[in-house]
């Protein structure tokens, strides 16, 4: 049966909505964060990639996340996904929940509440009774200041049934238009699921007029599994991030979800609005962006995910792909060949390339990136897809970064102490230090602390090559922690100390934008 909808009409029965936090969970994970500009950015990427509503941030949070999501509402101001900020229950949330989401041409506030016993007992410390009238309170408000309004039971799959579906109809009486029960803390089980959801479309009065909503995380690595599950129960909403990134083991991965629906149609025969072609390029501006890559065997945009080694599997391949490939590498963006450019290539196919790739830059950024790959191709016998990608991310994606690497030199070599000379851009101020270390790479760390001073403690230093060969660029991926906050960082160059030093630049750059958020008193953070 359709449902009528706020934001999207008359939704048809196999008609899935895409919710992605990648911009919210998702950058609640260790390590992980982005300053306004690339919250705008992957904000972008995520429209092309065809998300239908997109949780822009925790409006409440800081003064930070306010205005990313406010930023974000104005940037789809006329046309868009549906742009939706987190409150808690308190009316100051959801007040300025409502002031960040205003500019957005179509606007959502998601509510949430405790509902578990050991929540309500040890988080709330509040009775069943007292977190009832908080659901119709808060769903009240919210509904007041827009007519899109989810809600959530945080550790819904933790429960009691009875009350759970007590909370659920006070939502719907109270002008909830979506109704999301998380599996929060990934405890639940596909058949855990299952019975949830049929349990209270079936129980509940005015279920058939909501949208159902599965948000699951994967510390049981089930995430997936149970949003396959839910849609199979009847819920029209998944909730998910690119890559699977979220607090602790992450969330539901989108692109799993997306190619598992696409790709075993005939087992769950549902439809979505989701551009598959853009899957690769989307996760890889997020793993740029963030500083962390995905493992090399995740499904769907893991760098094995299409590689076959297997003499059989090799020899089925080259018979008929569909052997040992259930979809193309093509499907969600991957190239068929990789083998590109070279140091006479000029400026119109360098351009092409970039197109190809997934990155549409401005003049200015394109002569940058440019003038960075004839570098490289001087020093490489052969430019890779992979190159480009790497040493793009590396100038174009960061180009709002306070901290500016220009300038490195350093001596190293047997029964030579190293010495490393680098120069900076802070601000616009030139700042230059030279300092000694147990190594080139120690050295350099060392001169970047005395050009910009900090206390940092280096929790990871690790090095992997981007393609083969000698001449290969080295990605380098460095993790600071301050006070309690991790960041990553990477950088791509020929040169691994080279590499490690924009690497650690990237991580201070992070840094920066964690310094900058600091959570009003009050605020933990949000775990539906």
């Amino acid at each position: 049966m359709s449902i009528q909808h706020p934001s999207f009409g008359t939704l048809d029965p196999d008609r899935i909505i895409v919710f992605d936090t990648t911009l919210r969970d998702g950058e609640q994970s260790p390590g992980f964060s982005m300053n306004l500009e690339e919250k705008i950015r992957m904000a972008e990427a995520l429209w092309e990639l065809g998300v239908d509503v997109m949780e822009a941030g925790f409006p409440i949070a800081s003064v930070g996340d306010f205005e990313s999501v406010e930023a974000i509402a104005k940037r789809f101001a006329k046309d868009g996904p549906v742009v939706c900020g987190l409150a808690r229950t308190a009316p100051g949330d959801i007040a300025r929940a409502a002031e960040a989401i205003r500019p957005a041409a179509r606007g959502r506030i998601h509510t949430f509440v405790s509902t578990s016993p050991l929540h309500m007992r040890v988080k709330l410390r509040m009775e069943p009774d007292q977190v009832l009238e908080l659901v119709t309170s808060s769903v009240t408000a919210a509904r007041n200041a827009t007519a899109d309004v989810e809600w959530s039971a945080e550790d819904g799959t933790r429960t009691e049934p009875d009350f759970l579906c007590r909370c659920v109809e006070a939502a719907i009486k109270a002008g909830a238009t979506t109704i999301n029960i998380p599996d929060t803390v990934g405890y639940a089980v596909p058949e855990d699921i299952t019975r949830i959801f049929r349990m209270l479309r079936d129980r509940v009065p005015g279920a058939d007029r909501v949208v159902f909503s599965a948000h699951n995380h994967n510390d049981l690595g089930l995430a997936v599994a149970n949003t396959l599950a839910a849609i199979q129960a009847g819920v029209r909403q998944v909730e998910c991030t690119i890559n699977g990134i979220g607090e602790r083991a992450g969330n539901a991965s989108l692109e799993e979800i997306v190619m598992a629906l696409r790709t075993r149609h005939d087992a769950i025969p549902v439809r979505n609005g989701v551009n598959s072609g853009n899957i690769l390029r989307t996760s890889r501006l997020l793993a740029t962006i963030t500083g962390f890559d995905v493992q090399p065997n995740k499904a769907i945009v893991g760098r094995n995910a299409f590689a076959h080694e297997s003499g059989i599997h090799q020899d089925g391949m080259l018979k008929d792909s569909s052997t040992y490939e259930i979809m193309t590498p093509e499907s969600v963006g991957w190239s068929k060949t990789s083998l590109v450019l070279g140091k006479h290539s000029g400026r119109a196919a360098f351009r092409d390339k970039l197109k190809a790739l997934g990155y549409e830059v401005g003049d200015n950024a394109l002569n940058d990136a440019f003038k960075r790959f004839k570098d490289l191709a001087d020093r490489k016998k052969v430019v890779y897809d992979e190159d480009i990608a790497a040493l793009v991310d590396d100038e174009v994606v960061r180009g709002n970064d306070r901290i500016r690497l220009t300038g490195l030199t350093v001596s190293t070599g047997m029964h030579t102490r190293p010495i490393a000379s680098i120069q900076l851009e802070v601000d616009g101020e030139k700042r230059e230090a030279v300092a000694g270390g147990d190594g080139g790479v120690d050295a350099t760390f060392a001169a970047l602390r005395q050009a910009f001073p900090h206390e940092v403690n280096l929790k990871l230093y690790a090095v992997q090559s981007v393609t083969g060969g000698t001449d290969a660029q080295a990605r380098v991926t460095v993790r600071l922690e301050e006070n309690g906050k991790l960041v990553d960082g990477q950088g791509a160059d020929t040169d691994t100390i080279v590499a490690s030093a924009r690497a650690y630049v990237h991580a201070l750059n992070k840094l920066l934008v964690k310094r900058e958020r600091t959570a009003p008193a009050g605020i933990a953070a949000p775990a539906a």
